[in-house]
């Protein structure tokens, strides 16, 4: 391990909340994700070096990326350096995790380089910094599945406690990301900072269901327990044709469709790939009629999170 001077990694898009787990719940996606480089240097600190796909800053005080690595490398103060190349292919704001992906992928690295010091744990606890900056909240739900693979449920941020669950092997994703921008901060602006005692308890049984149901593959009692009853309410407005999407999905066989994250991109859950591809074609429909661009990924659920490639 020690010898290892250059790493690639491949670090997921994910979808947090998944309906009914607002902030603690979240799952990886197999065939979408950013790719970084990392490698030592002889300089202390980190530098970035490369940025291709999207615009995001150089500066490391304003990078995720750069944030979560000087969280790490605070903790070690090693006597050497680190130089990151990013190859963002989730776009910034698309709610797939792209930030999380970023602080996600410096971290796994340089934990690697540096002879996996730290478990993923104590990874998520380093990343979470350099999620703050994106969103002006530390959470972990896009950055445990990240990191872990599979479903994950936030346990506890304070201290951080994770859960894994099961993922049922025939599911998957189908995702649309219509190409608007909408900022994690600013969907969580307009949320309510109270919610009824009646939606709250509907919001709990669907939460339980769920995890029940991922735990005994049971797809039928997925479908019952995939409902937002707090936050889709809201951020759905801004998300065009999202009720649409989510009525004809649902008709035509998806296990459940809700906002991926904060949107604008939504996400359905189907058995089996046959039935993805159809949802996909769905989603494809109903926007081909609108005047926005939009992006359509299929995938299955992965069971890793981010990788060395």
């Amino acid at each position: 391990m020690q010898h290892m001077n250059e790493i690639r990694v491949f670090s997921p898009a994910t979808v947090s909340n998944v309906a009914c787990g607002f902030d603690i719940l979240g799952f990886p996606l197999e065939s979408v994700g950013d790719e970084m480089v990392v490698r030592k240097t002889i300089k202390k600190g980190i530098v970035i070096t490369k940025i291709e796909g999207f615009d995001l800053p150089f500066e490391v005080n304003k990078n995720v990326a750069s944030v979560s690595a000087l969280a790490l490398i605070d903790s070690v103060k090693p006597d050497f350096g680190f130089e990151i190349e990013i190859y963002k292919n989730i776009k910034p704001g698309s709610g797939i995790g792209s930030s999380g992906a970023s602080a996600t992928s410096s971290v796994y690295a340089i934990n690697e380089l540096l002879g996996r010091p730290f478990n993923k744990l104590e990874l998520t606890n380093f990343a979470m910094k350099g999620e703050f900056i994106a969103s002006n909240s530390e959470h972990a739900d896009n950055i445990a599945p990240a990191l872990f693979g599979g479903f994950t449920l936030v346990k506890n941020l304070h201290p951080l406690e994770i859960l894994q669950l099961p993922t049922p092997k025939d599911l998957y994703v189908i995702i649309i990301h219509p190409q608007i921008e909408i900022k994690t901060s600013e969907s969580r602006d307009i949320l309510p900072k109270m919610v009824s005692l009646s939606d709250t308890t509907k919001q709990l049984s669907e939460l339980g269901g769920l995890i029940h149901a991922l735990h005994t593959s049971d797809y039928e009692l997925m479908k019952k327990s995939l409902n937002d009853h707090l936050v889709e309410k809201h951020r759905s407005k801004l998300i065009p044709y999202f009720d649409e999407l989510k009525s004809k999905s649902l008709a035509a066989g998806a296990i459940g469709c809700s906002i991926s994250g904060s949107g604008p991109s939504v996400f359905a859950l189907a058995k089996g790939k046959d039935m993805a591809i159809n949802i996909e074609s769905i989603f494809k429909s109903v926007y081909s009629k609108s005047n926005i661009d939009f992006a359509t990924y299929v995938s299955k659920i992965s069971p890793n999170g981010v990788v060395t490639i």
